[in-house]
């Protein structure tokens, strides 16, 4: 059986994680297949022939699928290159699951992701379904999801009604930062002055990045995120050729994957699990060594 909805699929230069995600999205065998690719870098001379090759994964195709592709010739950038292609993705559907090349879903990811896709798809107080849970085993309920304030990208769906409010410059930051309204939605300073760093170094293009961009969206329409109660999407890509995930170590990397039970167990209401939200800020967010958020700072 294949699959209805849309999926996304973003690559760039490492051909061997691009096949492996391939691989699996091959097995859902979507419809209809958008892929987004970055270019070479000019200063990387080994990286034409490596794009080419993640590229050339795309020829596999061998089910009914409808493939457009989006592929830019010079380097975009992650900034650039993500948020343009997801436009173009959600020129043309109302919603899509998403994956980029090191992101390595278990097969029930994408059923997990269109049913609620579609289950939700009118409910204006949700931003996103993701595939990734970071609460090492610790669950609050047997609901096979949780809500949450965190918008993980590794490995998601949305739809084109909230991708609308994505504004990849973030120009309503002034004004937030300057009130003080992420203290009002994130509940304490430290969180606060974390969020606050992070944001301000993205505004000031310090960071050549898509997806803080995302979070503060979401966040400032105060939208909220699915979050399965087990973790069903896998980072494969930490390691020296990661843009922001070099570190093979981290405890995020190569986390577990597990499949998820059908039929869904829904909750029967849309509030935010705060407990598991307060282990995600501490545990992989203000983790981060002290040292390197004080360089972020500097940079300011």
């Amino acid at each position: 059986m294949s699959l209805s909805t849309p999926v996304a699929f973003l690559i760039f230069n490492r051909p061997d994680t691009t096949k492996q995600v391939f691989a699996e999205i091959a097995k859902a065998k979507p419809q209809k297949l958008f892929v987004v690719a970055d270019g070479p870098r000019a200063d990387h001379p080994e990286d034409a022939k490596k794009c080419a090759a993640a590229r050339a994964v795309i020829d596999q195709v061998d089910w009914d699928c409808e493939v457009l592709t989006n592929y830019s010739e010079v380097n975009l950038g992650c900034k650039r290159r993500v948020s343009s292609g997801l436009d173009w993705a959600f020129d043309n559907v109302e919603e899509a699951i998403i994956l980029e090349d090191d992101c390595l879903p278990h097969p029930t990811f994408f059923k997990f992701c269109e049913e609620l896709l579609e289950k939700y798809r009118d409910d204006e107080r949700l931003a996103m379904i993701s595939g990734d849970n970071f609460q090492f085993g610790r669950r609050r309920t047997e609901y096979s999801y949780y809500f949450s304030r965190y918008t993980h990208i590794w490995g998601w769906g949305t739809w084109r009604r909230a991708w609308e409010n994505y504004d990849v410059d973030m120009k309503l930051w002034p004004e937030i930062r300057d009130g003080g309204w992420l203290v009002d939605w994130l509940g304490d300073k430290q969180s606060a002055d974390y969020w606050s760093t992070i944001f301000e170094k993205t505004y000031l293009k310090k960071i050549d990045t898509w997806d803080y961009q995302w979070t503060f969206s979401s966040w400032a329409n105060n939208l909220l995120t699915i979050l399965p109660n087990l973790n069903l999407v896998s980072n494969i890509g930490f390691n020296e050729d990661g843009t922001r995930t070099k570190d093979s170590k981290d405890k995020l990397a190569n986390l577990k994957i597990e499949p998820m039970k059908f039929p869904l167990k829904h909750p029967s209401f849309v509030i935010r699990d705060s407990i598991a939200d307060n282990i995600t800020q501490k545990a992989s967010f203000e983790s981060l060594p002290k040292k390197l958020l004080t360089i972020l700072k500097k940079l300011l």
